[in-house]
């Protein structure tokens, strides 16, 4: 295929070159009737490509194949047998593809470590979840994904479900062994779904992580802006083999999707594959030689610790993207919380993720010696401010037992069942009703339909306290949570 065209951003030259008229949404008319103090700030190059997908960008008919033709190309660019755009980000995609492979059978073989978009996914579609707990580390307080050996235990104890579900990379950068776990899988003829929402640059580099679909998976979905160069809410799917219905993967996703799909987000992932094809892999050895020298120099700062080799063992993660830069605070005795909001405030630096010890710098293609010189001047700036800000909240960490709750409803049956707001003090063996997911990373710590354990009760708690954020549950500073009645 010519990786040099860009369907979606040529048929939009063509709509301005033709000087169309539209009397069709969207209503601001190419910004002529917007706001000119919003105009002012959004740029009138955003109202003036905001156009219509069919009877804009397209003809009535979609006879131009413009999105078609687009994702034709990203397919051949990734190596996919088929792909697909969403403009509702991957939360959307992980839903549609829960259902395309489990929708019809009502099971399905996930990682406890998954997404809040995942147990939305199980609400939504009502399926049974049977979990594969993660490797939790006890020294370094996250979760690992889970090993080929954990998802084959799993499936001996579950051999019916309808496909596996495995999130690879964390928000942490550690990737499974997914060629391993795909090997499990198709020896017991089960589809291998990846949320690969963090890998969309995968493909792209030898020294990245092994892309899901090169694993052997059956289906990925990766977002375009998270690690890529394309817009909020691009999203795609990528398919391999036999195992997915692609006819029914596309009706799913056009059930929950927009009929209304953003032209300048499909511009985004047109544009950002034809430049990586070109020019990605040029760009991803730039970008990686620059993550290593910043680990580097910020490795050498007094309190600083960063973390890699820790990150990839055998009993753990089996890679490590290594355009995340993980640091470790603790030991200039402030929280990975308040070394996130000092530098916004004081450096007007924003991190990827924070937590209870760590905070992470995710670097990609956009980065360069100018902004890496304001991260490592920031971070340094902040462990000579450390000993002036105050001490942390102490967070109760629980053991990776102890975060191993009992399923007792089916999600969907728990976050409809009728509920009541229990006050945290009296929440300990009863039924969640919602959701509780600190964010970011964005795993959840309570699910529907799991008994609440007084363990992960605690380290909610301490960790509001501390800093951390919740924003699912009907109460942020959990005083209550919401329980079946």
């Amino acid at each position: 295929m010519d990786h040099g065209e860009a369907p979606v951003l040529e048929a939009l030259s063509r709509y301005h070159e033709r000087g169309h008229t539209a009397f069709t949404p969207p209503g601001h008319k190419q910004g002529r009737g917007a706001d000119p103090r919003v105009r002012a700030v959004l740029g009138e190059d955003v109202f003036r490509n905001d156009v219509l997908a069919i009877s804009g960008l397209d003809d009535r008919a979609s006879s131009g194949r413009v999105v078609a033709r687009a994702q034709e190309l990203m397919a051949d660019a990734v190596g996919a047998d088929h792909t697909l755009f969403s403009t509702c980000g991957s939360s959307l995609s992980v839903k549609s593809a829960m259902l395309a492979v489990a929708g019809r059978h009502g099971t399905i073989l996930a990682g406890r470590d998954a997404h809040k978009s995942v147990i939305s996914g199980l609400v939504l579609s009502g399926l049974r979840p049977f979990w594969i707990h993660p490797r939790w580390d006890p020294d370094l307080h996250l979760a690992h994904p889970p090993s080929p050996e954990d998802v084959g235990r799993a499936l001996d104890e579950s051999p019916d479900v309808a496909g596996v579900l495995i999130t690879s990379p964390t928000p942490y950068g550690t990737c499974a062994d997914l060629d391993g776990i795909a090997s499990v899988c198709h020896q017991r003829g089960k589809p291998l779904l990846v949320d690969e929402a963090w890998g969309a640059h995968l493909p792209f580099h030898e020294e990245l992580p092994t892309w899901a679909m090169n694993a052997g998976a059956d289906l990925c979905v990766a977002s375009v802006h998270k690690m890529g160069c394309g817009f909020e809410q691009g999203s795609m799917f990528h398919v391999r083999g036999g195992r997915i219905d692609v006819s029914h993967l596309g009706a799913c996703a056009d059930m929950l999707s927009t009929t209304s799909p953003n032209v300048i987000v499909y511009a985004g992932m047109d544009g950002w594959r034809r430049q990586m094809v070109q020019h990605g892999h040029e760009l991803l050895s730039a970008a990686l030689k620059l993550a290593g020298t910043v680990r580097h120099r910020l490795d050498g700062l007094p309190g600083l610790r960063v973390l890699e080799r820790e990150l990839v063992r055998a009993e753990a993660s089996r890679q490590l993207d290594r355009l995340k830069v993980l640091i470790d605070v603790s030991e200039l005795g402030i929280s990975g919380y308040q070394a996130a909001d000092w530098l916004r405030e004081h450096r007007a630096v924003d991190m990827g993720l924070s937590d209870h010890r760590r905070i992470e710098a995710q670097l990609t293609v956009g980065d360069d010696d100018t902004t890496a010189e304001v991260l490592i001047d920031s971070i340094a700036a902040l462990a000579t401010a450390a000993d002036g800000l105050p001490t942390p909240r102490r967070v109760d960490l629980p053991s990776p037992r102890e975060l191993e709750l009992e399923t007792v409803m089916l999600p969907r049956d728990a976050f409809f069942a009728p509920c009541e707001d229990v006050p945290v003090a009296r929440a300990a063996g009863r039924v969640c009703a919602e959701q509780v997911t600190p964010y970011p990373p964005g795993i959840p710590v309570l699910l529907p339909g799991e008994r609440i354990g007084q363990a992960a009760l605690d380290y909610l708690v301490t960790g509001v306290a501390a800093g951390m954020m919740l924003p699912d549950p009907a109460d942020p500073q959990l005083r209550t949570v919401r329980v079946v009645r």
